[in-house]
């Protein structure tokens, strides 16, 4: 009797491991920097003790000294007024040691952020939040701009699930920040895709969603994103990081995405931890290295 041959027809769903793609992006860095024969140097500013922030901070100086930048922290009290903040990134804006200058954000209600971003000299913004950054990117010159750090890195990563050529394929934002949403829809933009931005007056976000060949979500609600919101074989980016209490007392990290639900259904999902924020990290050092460059007539 003839035995007929059996296959696994599931998608063959690939876990986007955000760590491995950063630890590469940063050993290429160190490099790099080797090559440049220079030392890039980010000051990062952090106001206030919120445990979060300190651990970020804590982060990004450690793997700043690991690629052979110079690495400053200024931790100034929780009390500092604004025009004390602006004053120190005033002195960091004419320091030819510092080429990129990060305030850790959230800051105290006494500070108004925009007008903190607005004091740091954009070559030296390597969040890319300053307006003539978010002006360049969206005339469509990055090249010009210094690009927001998580939006480079999810770009980094459908990149290396689908290729260079994005062209043609639609991809959808949800949420519309200026942190990540409209960035990276400016991206994806001029990458030639076509974007759909949904946001929370959009119509029918579900049907909307699920015509995506690329989906980034950023919105911050935990879990938004299930199954029947995502076509068979789409690239699926999870930006969110939701902080849940359990019954023991305890928290984990969950993102926008139901990513057990989505799962079966995507090609690629990137899981939360361990997916977008260690990209996030890595391009703030590839900005801070392109700052280095250009201030340096080295582009």
């Amino acid at each position: 009797m003839k035995t007929e041959l059996s296959f696994f027809t599931e998608p063959c769903v690939r876990v986007i491991d955000g760590r491995a793609a950063a630890d590469y992006l940063l050993v290429s860095i160190g490099h790099r920097v080797q090559q440049a024969g220079l030392t890039p140097g980010l000051a990062v500013i952090l106001v206030g003790s919120d445990p979060a922030s300190s651990v970020y901070v804590r982060n990004k100086g450690r793997c700043a000294q690991a690629c052979g930048f110079l690495s400053r922290q200024y931790d100034l009290p929780e009390t500092t007024a604004e025009s004390e903040l602006i004053e120190l990134i005033e002195r960091l804006n004419v320091d030819p040691d510092i080429h990129g200058i990060l305030v850790q954000l959230p800051l105290p209600r006494q500070i108004d952020p925009h007008r903190v971003i607005q004091a740091i000299e954009p070559a030296k913004d390597v969040d890319g939040f300053h307006y003539r950054n978010v002006g360049l990117l969206a005339a469509g010159n990055p090249g010009e701009a210094l690009v927001p750090c998580t939006p480079l890195g999810c770009l980094h990563l459908i990149r290396q699930q689908l290729g260079d050529s994005l062209s043609g394929r639609h991809a959808v934002v949800i949420g519309r920040s200026n942190i990540v949403g409209k960035p990276m829809a400016n991206l994806l933009l001029q990458a030639d895709c076509t974007v759909t931005v949904l946001h929370s007056r959009s119509q029918d976000p579900e049907k909307l969603c699920r015509q995506a060949d690329i989906v980034v979500a950023a919105v911050g609600i935990p879990g938004l994103v299930k199954s029947s919101w995502i076509k068979p074989g789409a690239v699926v980016i999870d930006v969110g990081i939701n902080r849940l209490e359990q019954a023991d007392g305890t928290a984990r990290l969950v993102g926008d995405v139901d990513f057990d639900d989505v799962y079966p259904v995507a090609s690629a999902i990137t899981p939360v931890p361990g997916g977008v924020g260690p990209m996030t990290i890595a391009m703030l050092m590839q900005n801070t290295l392109e700052s280095a460059m250009r201030l340096n007539g080295k582009r």
